[in-house]
């Protein structure tokens, strides 16, 4: 029996994915069943079979980290550029020198040392209700203004997205300010933080706040398809705003991914980062799960293009990922649970 033979039966015996010339072993933290379409096009296209394993992405990077050199992993995909930086710092991923990456991801949306790489964004924006809000904030330091006390809703500190959102404050306006704009949100906050961003949106169906934070695919998907606590009715009274317009932008989520450190299948992986660089990939991105493409003048969704044109904070995410250990020093500081 062949050493590739046995090692196939070891790996399928042990539920590992197999070492082989025609695989590539995904780790992923991603957990939308529209990614599949991602998946099957990738092997339609290269012959190359997808296995993948999915978890949350703390237990993937750990993971990864105990299987050291003997990681079958290939690429970690993941959410957020918090994650993608810890997963740099754990040391599991490895810079990736590819053309095509540098030609179609723009340079802010990639690590400084090519480690990780941006696919898709979310813009982190404003929602309020139409019916109690008149003048909502036009700016992400507005919404510490005295004037909206008791009207917001926001995800907890230990959020991705609240510890990001933080971070790029940090970037663009300073500590000092950034401080200043975290302990007048706390001092707005109609209650606790709680729950995840659709639960933001419910709580201005329910009346429990007038403005909430929410990434905009949880927002478009709404308007695509029925989501629990917001019908038709319901969203026609959700207006929103696109912070920032006149200063840097709308806050920016990514999702992206990387070349795990140890990967068996090197050439497949790049070959899959690329691929997520295409225009099939990016429009599907749009299509399969509200987000923005990463790649600029690939078309939206209808559900996406709904929501209407802005100018995206284009921020360096490595700049902002150098700032979450302040962000979180801050969150400490000014009580935001």
């Amino acid at each position: 029996m062949s050493t590739r033979i046995m090692a196939s039966i070891l790996a399928v015996a042990t539920a590992v994915p197999a070492f082989a010339e025609g695989e590539l072993n995904l780790y992923s933290s991603r957990h939308y069943d529209t990614d599949e379409r991602l998946y099957s096009d990738f092997t339609a296209l290269t012959g190359i079979t997808v296995n993948r394993i999915e978890g949350k992405a703390d237990e993937l990077i750990a993971r990864m980290q105990a299987e050291g050199a003997n990681s079958p992993a290939d690429i970690l995909l993941t959410v957020d550029t918090s994650r993608l930086t810890r997963a740099k710092e754990a040391g599991v991923l490895q810079a990736v020198q590819s053309d095509v990456l540098e030609a179609r991801i723009p340079a802010y949306l990639q690590d400084d040392d090519n480690q990780w790489f941006g696919f898709s964004q979310r813009a982190r924006i404003f929602f309020y209700a139409k019916d109690r809000v008149e003048n909502p904030p036009a700016d992400y330091v507005s919404l510490a203004d005295p004037a909206y006390k008791g009207m917001v809703c926001h995800r907890s500190s230990s959020n991705v997205y609240s510890q990001t959102l933080l971070s790029a404050v940090i970037e663009n306006h300073g500590v000092e300010a950034a401080t200043e704009w975290a302990q007048g949100v706390v001092d707005n906050f109609a209650r606790d933080p709680q729950g995840g961003d659709t639960d933001q949106l419910r709580g201005l169906v329910s009346g429990e706040c007038d403005i909430s934070i929410s990434n905009t695919y949880y927002f478009a998907r709404a308007l695509r398809r029925d989501v629990s606590g917001l019908d038709s009715e319901a969203m026609a009274n959700i207006g929103w705003v696109f912070p920032a317009q006149n200063g840097e932008g709308a806050h920016m989520n990514l999702s992206g991914g990387g070349v795990a450190a140890y990967a068996p299948n090197y050439d497949n992986a790049v070959a899959f980062m690329e691929y997520l660089a295409s225009d099939q990939a990016q429009q599907y991105f749009s299509a399969g799960n509200d987000e923005y493409p990463a790649v600029p003048g690939v078309g939206l969704s209808p559900s996406v293009a709904a929501l209407g044109l802005f100018k995206p904070d284009d921020v360096d995410l490595s700049a902002v990922a150098g700032n979450l250990s302040e962000a979180q020093a801050i969150f400490n500081q000014v009580g935001w649970e």
